[in-house]
């Protein structure tokens, strides 16, 4: 049997992201989210206009999107309730957030070097993603009250950083999803995933196959120190 409910939120579960900005003072900005979704090479990425975050991209035109394992849960959690924002916006000084300057440190996590973007990448991350802002929509634009509150950047992936253990056997630009364990937020809470549960057909289709053009963009991408140097 079903019922009709009204759930305040509708999460029903999603990886989480870490996402690397830099602020207007040259330092970093990290944090967590989870409304965000992949396809080919350019991500989906749902985030309040107020946040520190949304405000960067805008600014600089980029990101890295680190994707944390189950491991990193504690360091993830760290950032919690905490904002780049001074001071806190309205709305998360309700909901008990805190200023917090140095994010990485707060998390315990450490920021390298990027190649193609300003922005780090966190380290202990088994994935990262450099990232272009290509676009900005707004969200909920029909609604008055929430018009200008919500956005979803379009961004274009422009290097591909991953752990060699996640890598399939005998194949480079693989990962293995039996390898890779993901850190899920499924309403408001941690999870992880289990064993594969059936093949999938879907997983017949040759992996090529869905390769974009934005794959041989992102190879011409050069890296800081050739744009610099050139």
């Amino acid at each position: 049997m079903h019922t009709t409910i009204e759930p305040g939120i509708l999460y029903f579960g999603t990886p989480v992201v870490l996402i690397s900005t830099v602020n207007e003072d040259g330092g970093f900005n990290l944090a967590p989210m989870s409304s965000a979704f992949w396809l080919g090479w350019r991500c989906m990425l749902g985030l309040a206009a107020g946040s520190k975050t949304p405000q960067n991209m805008r600014r600089t035109g980029e990101c890295v999107l680190n994707l944390p394992s189950v491991d990193l849960v504690a360091a993830v959690d760290r950032l919690a309730l905490t904002t780049g924002s001074a001071p806190v916006p309205p709305m998360k000084q309700r909901k008990g957030y805190r200023h917090e300057p140095d994010k990485f440190a707060a998390a315990g996590l450490t920021a390298v070097r990027s190649e193609t973007v300003a922005a780090p990448r966190v380290a202990e991350c088994p994935v990262q993603l450099e990232a272009r802002v290509e676009a900005v929509h707004g969200i909920a634009d029909d609604d008055a009250l929430l018009k200008g509150h919500i956005l979803c950047f379009e961004v274009r992936v422009q290097r591909v950083h991953v752990d060699e253990t996640l890598l399939m056997d005998g194949a480079r630009d693989r990962i293995d999803p039996d390898k890779w364990r993901p850190l899920i937020m499924s309403f408001q809470q941690f999870y992880g995933l289990g064993p594969r549960l059936h093949e999938s057909r879907l997983g017949t289709i040759p992996e090529a196959a869905y390769r974009t053009p934005d794959v041989e963009r992102a190879r011409n991408v050069p890296t800081r120190m050739e744009a610099a140097a050139g």
